[in-house]
């Protein structure tokens, strides 16, 4: 019972945060320069003030800021994200189009660098002060230091261009025909340096957590209590010791969604992935409020979603949770 009133209240949090959201960057994008009719005219090379006039009254930008807002969230309510000045479609169409290689993306990159920066992160603490943890926290420093960018590039020019080991960019071979098995291959050879490139920073991340979290763990009553009793180390480690040092992990893979999201704009950009990313880019470029709107509507919407599974993980990995909150 304790747990579903958690999954009430988490749920209820979430609300009125989307709401914020959505309201706010709407009324930041009124303050910008520019708005969709001027980069359709410009587009076309100009128009008279009869078309513009005409334009304005049917992307109603000739309301106020206000009314639209609301209208916007009304729409909302109904699950109508309105249409796509830049594809002349539902705006849910298109980002039904676009989300599969964002959530690949994503979902491939957080599970190399979790288990990666995991793994990496127990061997430097078992091996603290010695020359893996100096190896290990070196190359984590350097990951974390290094923009997204400028690996993505360097990633293009060694294993792309020098070697010829792996495509350039984009989401599959043009016109190949292939399906089934071959066509999940082709994805993820095309997918292999974006992955890569987006996973180092966070790999870094995820090291020097674990890291820091087994040597804590390890100085604990419990810890030394299990290894007065005769436990052999590894059971120390793995029942004892490993358990209690994911709870910081577990918390980190829902802070970090949104910053995922974030670094996956560049890396799509980058390697011409046809993402959440690049419609986002190419929303703000085109100023279509609709489709940059429905982005963030949907990507508040995953962050959301995957901070609640996040917390209600972290609950039954600590029971405290449930009987404090």
């Amino acid at each position: 019972m304790r747990f579903l009133t958690l999954a009430g209240r988490r749920l209820a949090a979430a609300l009125p945060a989307l709401l914020i959201i959505l309201a706010g960057l709407f009324l930041l994008l009124q303050l910008a320069p520019g708005d969709t009719v001027d980069a359709l005219v410009a587009q076309i090379g100009g128009a008279d003030a009869t078309v513009i006039e005409e334009l304005r009254r049917h992307y109603a930008l000739d309301r106020s800021a206000s009314s639209r807002l609301l209208d916007y969230l009304w729409r909302l309510v109904h699950l109508d994200l309105g249409e796509s000045a830049i594809y002349g479609k539902p705006v849910i169409d298109v980002i039904v189009e676009r989300i599969p290689p964002t959530l690949l993306l994503m979902g491939s990159a957080l599970a190399l660098a979790f288990g990666f920066g995991m793994v990496l992160g127990i061997v430097a603490a078992l091996r603290v002060n010695r020359w893996p943890d100096t190896l290990i926290s070196t190359l984590g420093l350097v990951f974390y230091a290094t923009p997204s960018f400028w690996f993505g590039l360097m990633g293009i020019f060694v294993f792309a261009v020098y070697l010829g080991w792996l495509p350039a960019g984009g989401y599959g071979t043009i016109a190949s025909g292939l399906a089934g098995w071959a066509h999940i291959a082709d994805i993820a050879w095309h997918l292999t340096l974006p992955v890569v490139t987006l996973a180092l920073i966070f790999l870094a991340i995820y090291l020097r957590i674990m890291r820091a979290s087994m040597l804590e763990v390890s100085t604990l009553d419990f810890v030394r209590t299990a290894r007065a009793k005769g436990l052999p180390e590894s059971r120390v480690v793995t029942r004892h010791v490993l358990r209690n040092a994911l709870l910081p992990m577990v918390t980190l893979i829902g802070l970090q969604t949104g910053t995922m999201l974030g670094g996956s704009v560049v890396v799509e950009c980058v390697f011409a992935l046809p993402g959440l990313g690049r419609l986002a880019y190419e929303s703000v470029m085109q100023r279509d409020l609709n489709t940059l709107l429905g982005v963030v509507f949907i990507s508040a919407l995953l962050v959301i979603a995957i901070n609640f599974i996040v917390d209600l993980l972290y609950a039954r990995l600590d029971p405290r949770i449930n009987a404090t909150h």
